[in-house]
């Protein structure tokens, strides 16, 4: 099929993801970065969920929502990588139209769902640090399923909404998408309809999906601050800061990269893939980071687990 000519996205069968311009001896130093930031995702959020599910300690809201956490990252960085390696060495780049749709629901059913939980995560350590007393009371383990059931309902909808939306469109103007993934804005660039009523709707989806999120946990941690401040002692401000610096360092990459990546003029292609980026791979890497390196729990399960593993080792080679 050529690139022009195509009057009805029906008649599209397939799309051309471009990827990165760039040099092509400068390909398989992309491929050893994505990955080795893909494998050391993957090692990192199935490490946290062997621990959470391992370690009787961890069996609290906090590590069951850090638990749901690392299936989303593990997910969504999945959705992305395979692809954009496997084109790293492919001539022909292309994606099937099947294949976009599929990428695109299950880029944003799993985006979306991680902006709930992140809501969902703020808003248990508000209750930690608030009312400590009613902290097993409220959060039951009857709501924290239903925090993360709805979290992925909001995503499934959005999603639904979202996917349809965009392939309701006439992609007759190209069939490359300037991107490593198939993404809506890139997606728009290549449609020859209207889109003034598709971007309305668009701006009115991301209002009601990231507002609702972000005020949550704005609200949480204006109440959190003003409570840790109201403790006397330095040791525990410091102790009560420190269960919340982990999420508030996921939150602040996540939303700082999304917030980058759709604030940027359609006339800076580049530096849009090179941001999204930071929360199709490079997030999924670094949350069982900073939860590994920042929490306590995760840090002594960890110790644990590796002190078991050389226990075992070390009498193996003993019998040997």
């Amino acid at each position: 099929m050529g690139d022009r000519g195509t009057s009805n996205h029906s008649e599209v069968t397939d799309f051309i993801l471009v990827g990165f311009r760039v040099r092509p001896e400068l390909h398989i130093l992309l491929f050893l970065l994505f990955l080795l930031v893909y494998a050391m995702g993957l090692l990192g959020n199935v490490g946290m969920m062997v621990v959470i599910m391992t370690d009787p300690r961890l069996n609290t809201p906090m590590y069951f929502f850090l638990g749901n956490l690392s299936i989303i990252d593990l997910f969504y960085s999945s959705v992305i990588a395979p692809k954009a390696l496997i084109n790293f060495w492919s001539e022909s780049k292309s994606i099937s139209f099947a294949g976009c749709v599929t990428q695109l629901f299950l880029f944003v059913l799993f985006i979306v769902t991680e902006g709930f939980l992140l809501a969902a995560m703020a808003y248990d350590r508000f209750i930690a640090i608030c009312n400590p007393l009613l902290y097993s009371v409220q959060m039951s383990t009857r709501l924290c399923s239903q925090l993360v059931v709805g979290s992925y309902f909001c995503g499934c909808v959005s999603s639904v909404l979202q996917t349809s939306m965009t392939f309701t469109l006439s992609f007759c103007a190209s069939r490359a998408i300037d991107h490593l993934y198939c993404d809506d804005r890139p997606l728009q660039r290549i449609s020859c309809s209207d889109l003034y009523i598709h971007k309305m709707v668009s701006f009115f989806l991301c209002s009601i999906i990231i507002l609702p999120t972000v005020i949550v946990i704005i609200v949480s941690y204006v109440y959190i601050v003003s409570t840790v401040l109201k403790i006397r002692s330095t040791e525990g401000r410091k102790k009560a800061f420190s269960t919340c610096s982990s999420h508030l360092g996921v939150v602040s990459v996540l939303y700082g990269a999304v917030f980058f990546v759709y604030l940027t003029p359609d006339t800076f292609p580049e530096l849009s893939k090179v941001a999204s980026l930071c929360y199709t791979l490079v997030t999924p890497m670094l949350n069982p980071l900073i939860y590994s390196l920042r929490n306590r729990g995760v840090k002594e399960a960890l110790r644990k687990i590796l002190g078991k593993n050389v226990f075992s080792f070390n009498s193996i080679l003993t019998l040997i």
